[in-house]
């Protein structure tokens, strides 16, 4: 009886490693590339997983975040991974590849398997029947990006990405920020970090001074979404006491081991995860230069030392609201037979594009042929990404890429930042071993 092919849309990171996945336990599949029938303002070939940005998919070492996820999934037989490996060229401490011939062999590779079927097509709307594996990335084309928000409605889809840092909430120091909320209503939910006059006034000079990253050209057309979520140093440019009647308003706000003191201006922090190890800085969305924003923000009082997970970000990018959407299987949790990954569900980065079409694509083929989807461990990285996009605040809900920050906790706890990574790998690659053993030995039922 021949088997009903799984149609994945989007021929990126995520899609290229779904395909694979789902071909490689003998399913078929068709794997749907517009371009070059409809092209992208940001990419230049028509080749399977082109890199837009960067050649680098981040650091090599196991013991940093994106080298964990690498592991993993080189432990898990990815392609995308593979082929880095395999056309690598020297980067220091990071895995960066000849994107050319990077993307010529993925697209060569996959063309070539018995069980691929490449179709260059602009898919305008989610097919209503079958397995259907949806990586369009975060340039999805206008037509679909439409049926997409039909499909999960207005409010669960977003085209721009305007993001604020977040924080990891050991590197904030506890002297100086304290725990309130505002006229000390409901739950003491937020970090403050209060600043006097002179602070916030250096603080305001520099913000005023900082290096912006260029927009870019296709991007342009949506610079005027800035006033609707204006940059922090935007604000800065309107006037010395704007950001004190905005997202720096001292009203409501004081040290409880210090009532008497009234702070000139604070910088609030919201809890990002539900252990409490992220933190992002409320009304901090920029589009200064990273560097930029690791100088100037380290000036706030409390931050002197913030180790950064991920930095504010203003650019277009489709994602939908993965917390309301998805379970940990990247399963719609409204269709099942619909799953998605890559940066349209909220990761960011190469190495997590793939690691999302990973498990999307091995879901897909598990549902094709009549077994339970399964849900990776939540110690190992891809694990604990998947975990945070399906589990984070809905409200509050921004992409994530790989980082520490996200990953349960040791039972004991290790000061040593260096000797507490390594036991992350460890007890990630331990349990990924023991789990993956599971998985090609009998059905797994879901978590």
């Amino acid at each position: 009886m021949t088997q009903t092919p799984i149609h994945v849309i989007g021929g990126g990171l995520a899609g290229t490693e779904a395909a694979w996945q789902i071909a490689q336990a003998g399913v078929p599949v068709v794997l749907h590339e517009m371009r070059p029938v409809l092209k992208s303002p940001a990419h230049h070939t028509q080749e399977l997983a082109e890199l837009v940005c960067s050649n680098s998919f981040g650091a090599l070492a196991s013991d940093r975040a994106a080298g964990l996820l690498h592991t993993e999934l080189r432990q898990l037989g990815s392609v995308v991974i593979g082929k880095a490996d395999e056309h690598a060229v020297p980067a220091g401490g990071a895995l960066a590849v000849d994107r050319a011939i990077f993307s010529q062999d993925l697209t060569q590779t996959l063309s070539s398997h018995p069980l691929i079927e490449l179709r260059r097509d602009e898919v305008q709307q989610i097919p209503a029947e079958g397995i259907v594996v949806l990586t369009t990335g975060p340039l999805t084309s206008d037509a679909l990006a439409q049926e997409i928000l039909s499909f999960t409605g207005m409010e669960y889809l977003s085209f721009f990405d305007a993001a604020s840092p977040i924080i990891v909430g050991d590197s904030i120091n506890a002297e100086i920020a304290f725990r309130a909320s505002r006229y000390d209503k409901g739950e003491a939910a937020y970090l403050n970090c209060p600043m006097d006059q002179a602070q916030y006034l250096a603080f305001y000079q520099a913000l005023c001074a900082a290096e912006q990253a260029p927009v870019k050209e296709f991007e342009r057309e949506n610079a005027k979404f800035f006033e609707g979520c204006l940059p922090i140093e935007e604000q800065a440019q309107r006037g010395e006491d704007t950001m004190r009647y905005g997202p720096l308003k001292p009203v409501g706000l004081s040290d409880p081991r210090r009532p008497e003191e009234r702070p000139y201006a604070v910088v609030q922090l919201r809890q990002e995860d539900k252990a409490g190890q992220l933190w992002n800085m409320v009304g901090f969305q920029t589009n200064l230069r990273w560097g930029e924003q690791k100088r100037v923000f380290r000036m706030i009082p409390g931050l002197e030392k913030a180790e950064f997970v991920r930095m504010g970000v203003m650019h277009r990018n489709t994602f939908i609201n993965s917390p309301q959407l998805l379970d940990k299987t990247l399963q719609f949790r409204t269709r099942p037979t619909l799953l998605a990954a890559g940066q349209l569900v909220g990761t960011e980065g190469y190495t997590a594009a793939a690691a999302g079409g990973w498990l999307a694509g091995t879901n897909a083929a598990r549902l094709a042929l009549g077994q339970a989807p399964v849900v990776v461990p939540p110690v190992t990285m891809l694990g604990a990404l998947v975990e945070f996009i399906t589990t984070a605040s809905p409200k509050h809900f921004q992409p994530m890429p790989p980082n520490f920050g996200i990953i349960p906790p040791l039972e004991k706890k290790v000061r040593n930042k260096r000797e507490r990574y390594g036991k992350y790998r460890d007890r990630a690659l331990d349990s990924l071993c023991n789990w993956s053993a599971s998985l090609n030995s009998h059905a797994v039922s879901v978590a």
